[in-house]
């Protein structure tokens, strides 16, 4: 089974000084729409859901999916603080999936950041979010590098590309493997 963040880490990954090197505005403006559905998995305590909301807009919404009740439960609170409780769908991970399949063609955009070396079904992943995403959809895969080798992120683009999903860019995110994917 792949290491998992445990959820009290939740509150370290929330540090204010890590928007200086992951500032999420930054990062997320140039994928993100008023009015668009994004998927997020692995959110933790919404270090990047919350500006995920903000961008989306009051039309939008954010789906996030954890297997963890500690993180989202974490995520809620944060998310009624900050008023936009009503733009974010909190869901419980299913075992060995995310269980969107109620979201076929609908999600604009997938944020897969530093998560994706934590799943136990690295292709069931990428075969679920590509079914999620609209046709010309992107998803945004960073990982760490301090815990994902060179090898291991190639293997997990291989799994992402046999599911039908092309590289487009490959962003320059600090201390992260990272690739912009577009379903065709």
């Amino acid at each position: 089974m792949p290491h998992r963040c445990p959820w009290y880490l939740g509150y370290f990954l929330l540090n204010p000084l890590r928007r200086l090197v992951q500032n999420p505005t930054k990062l997320l403006a140039p994928f993100v729409k008023p009015g668009f559905r994004v998927l997020e998995p692995g959110p933790g305590m919404g270090y990047f859901t919350l500006e995920l909301a903000r961008l989306a807009g009051p039309t939008g919404k954010v789906h996030v999916v954890d297997v963890e009740p500690r993180m989202l439960s974490a995520l809620g609170r944060r998310a009624r603080s900050a008023g936009c409780e009503n733009r974010i769908d909190l869901r419980l991970a299913r075992k060995n999936a995310l269980g969107v399949g109620d979201l076929a063609d609908e999600i604009d955009f997938v944020l897969a950041f530093a998560v994706v070396h934590e799943l136990g079904n690295v292709a069931g992943f990428f075969t679920e979010a590509a079914s999620a995403m609209k046709s010309g959809a992107r998803l945004l895969l960073a990982e760490p590098t301090g815990h994902v080798s060179e090898a291991l992120f190639v293997q997990e683009c291989a799994a992402a590309e046999a599911a039908g999903l092309v590289v487009v860019e490959r962003p320059d995110i600090w201390r992260s493997h990272a690739v912009v994917f577009a379903k065709a």
